[in-house]
Order: C-alpha cells, then structure tokens, then sequence
C-alpha cells in the first residue's frame, strides 16, 4: 500500500479515536438534566460572562485560555457532537460551558462568577450549581 495513503488512513483513525473519547466525556462530565436546562435557558448571561471572565486580568493565564478555547468552540457553526445523536447533540455546548466553568471555579472561585455575573440573582444561582459552586 502507498505510504500516503497508510499516513492518511492512519490520521483518519486516530481524529475518529479522538472524536469518539470527546463523545465519551462529555457524557460522563455532563451535569444532572435539569441544569442542562437551566444553562440553556441562561445562554444569553452565560454568552456576556464567559468574555467578561476572559479579558479579566487577575484570573490565571490558563483559565483565560480555556475561556478564550470556549468562546471559540462556541464560535464555530460545526458541533463536536451532531445533532441527530440524542440528548447529546442538542446539548454539547451546554455541557462543554458546564465543564469550562467548573473549571474556572476550582481555579479562580466563585467570586470570579459573582464580580462577572451580568443577569439576576436567580440566574446566578443556577450558574452557581452548574459549576459545582452551590452555596
């Protein structure tokens, strides 16, 4: 077999590899089904948040970062998960910001959330729980 095609098939199997250990964790960090609602219902705060807590300067320089990658993966009209997988199609982005914002919470607290928090209490509330930051 040709060399190109062996390096290309081999390219093509460890990309679907990948995509399918995504797949994998997203469904085992995903939170409880009524925070996906919550998070859904909250995607406008949540999309006035994420660069707030972005160009945040006393955040750590990794946290930034994830928070950038999010705002990019959010950017993108292509989804990691298609929508014809059920449950997770529909709800990828609202388990891929749940995951990045529990992360910014275990490196930056939840004052970071609370200093950056555009909507209403009640909404911050929710964005508390999907976190992990419940009080």
């Amino acid at each position: 077999m040709n060399i190109w095609l062996t390096t290309a098939l081999a390219v093509a199997g460890g990309l679907v590899v990948l995509w399918l250990a995504a797949l994998v964790t997203l469904a085992i960090t995903r939170p409880r089904a009524g925070l996906l609602t919550e998070a859904i219902r909250l995607l406008p705060d949540l999309l006035r948040l994420i660069p707030r807590l972005a160009r945040d300067r006393t955040l750590p320089r990794g946290v930034r970062v994830r928070l950038w990658l999010l705002l990019g993966y959010l950017a993108l009209p292509i989804d990691m998960v298609p929508d014809f997988i059920p449950v997770l199609g529909y709800a990828d982005d609202a388990i891929v910001v749940a995951v990045v914002l529990r992360a910014v919470v275990r490196a930056a607290g939840p004052e970071a959330l609370e200093r950056h928090w555009p909507g209403t209490d009640g909404g911050l509330a929710a964005v508390r729980r999907l976190a992990g930051a419940s009080r």
